[in-house]
């Protein structure tokens, strides 16, 4: 898989996370118990993470491919 196509998939990843946690901040305060376990445990350690791998997944990337060869 090429590197510009990995991007792509995260970004959608990291956008498509983002979208309950704009639900949470503008929802009435009435819902938000609603949205507070999905945006906690789902949406916000996917964006983290996948934040985390756009950012620093170089790094990562190195010493996996160096114990693979």
């Amino acid at each position: 898989m090429k590197d510009a196509t990995k991007r792509s998939i995260l970004r959608s990843i990291h956008i498509v996370f983002a979208i309950p946690i704009v639900g949470y901040i503008y929802s009435p305060f009435k819902e938000l118990p609603n949205y507070a376990p999905v945006v906690r445990y789902v949406a916000l350690p996917a964006i983290v993470l996948s934040g985390l791998w756009m950012w620093k997944g170089h790094v990562l990337r190195r010493p996996i491919s160096k114990r693979s060869a």
